[in-house]
């Protein structure tokens, strides 16, 4: 299947959260040809203001979009859809109780609106995050909900009828992955470095991150990296150049942003041999180096 039929579409919880793991796919997949999609759940309404000159709390969901919008342009994302729900907030916050905050919002209705984009874009690739959002917000843990339960309703003819839109399996959903192994030594180098960073001083007590025996793809955005870095610094309301990311030297920064790794949590390609590829990590798993595998005409 040549590049220009394929279509990878990400989806994500805030404003910014789209460069950190999956800036590079997105930033390469669309020099290849590939249609790229973003979903971004919410406008990012309660999101920390790092600097006060750039946004207010009534206008920071306008500025954030304005810099959603840029970083798409610098990432050369195809198309932005917004899913239309409200920041939800930290958990035990007032932003997490309201009734039109996207942690609160009813999971069929989000996932139909999800699956109406599914079955207008026609992705072969979804990727969203894993059960947990990676750290447990809960916009990030709703996003991975409505993700999972859009990849499986948007193929059957039965669900969301309504819509009038044809059926549409996506063949493969991904969840974004970090290293346990790469983290403990991301923040290695951060203390020797003298860099002040949110992750655990102790590898040994640290649950961040993706047990390695759980990570079946990583994908080489080598390349990419610098323009990764363009497109974070773009979303100035909530990274400033004091942010520990912004600081890192330009070839700690390529490292550690070289590779975007995932969980292939659910797929429909089959082998040569005609099974499925395996659901999830482990000795047996197979590894990729290409979100796509397995759907390039033999790959």
């Amino acid at each position: 299947m040549a590049a220009a039929s394929l279509t990878l579409m990400a989806v994500h919880a805030h404003p910014d959260d789209e460069v950190i793991g999956t800036g590079g796919i997105l930033s390469r997949y669309a020099a290849e040809g590939v249609q790229t999609v973003l979903v971004t759940c919410t406008r990012g309404e309660v999101g920390e203001i790092v600097d006060p000159t750039v946004a207010r709390p009534e206008s920071l969901a306008d500025v954030r979009e304005a810099e959603l919008r840029a970083a798409c342009a610098i990432l050369q994302v195809r198309a932005l859809e917004l899913l239309g729900y409200r920041d939800s907030g930290m958990v035990g916050t007032p932003a997490n109780d309201d009734p039109g905050s996207f942690w609160r919002a009813d999971l069929e209705e989000a996932a139909g609106r999800l699956v109406a984009l599914i079955r207008r874009y026609r992705p072969q690739v979804l990727v969203s995050y894993d059960a947990n959002g990676f750290y447990g917000h809960p916009d990030h843990v709703q996003a991975h909900r409505v993700t999972v339960a859009a990849f499986e309703a948007a193929g059957d003819p039965a669900r969301y009828p309504e819509q009038g839109l044809a059926p549409w399996a996506p063949q493969k959903l991904y969840c974004t992955a970090a290293p346990r192994s790469r983290l403990i030594a991301l923040g290695q180098r951060l203390r020797d470095l003298g860099i002040a960073s949110p992750l655990p001083d102790d590898p040994a007590e640290s649950t961040w991150g993706t047990p390695d025996e759980d990570v079946t793809t990583a994908v080489d955005v080598r390349v990419y990296a610098t323009v990764k870095r363009e497109a974070l610094a773009v979303h100035r309301s909530q990274v400033g150049p004091e942010t520990f990311l912004l600081k890192l030297p330009p070839d700690l920064w390529a490292e550690t942003m070289g590779v975007e790794s995932f969980r292939r949590a659910a797929s429909r390609v089959p082998l040569p041999s005609g099974q499925a590829l395996p659901l999830a990590g482990g000795a047996d798993a197979a590894r990729e180096d290409d979100l796509f595998a397995g759907l390039r005409g033999g790959a």
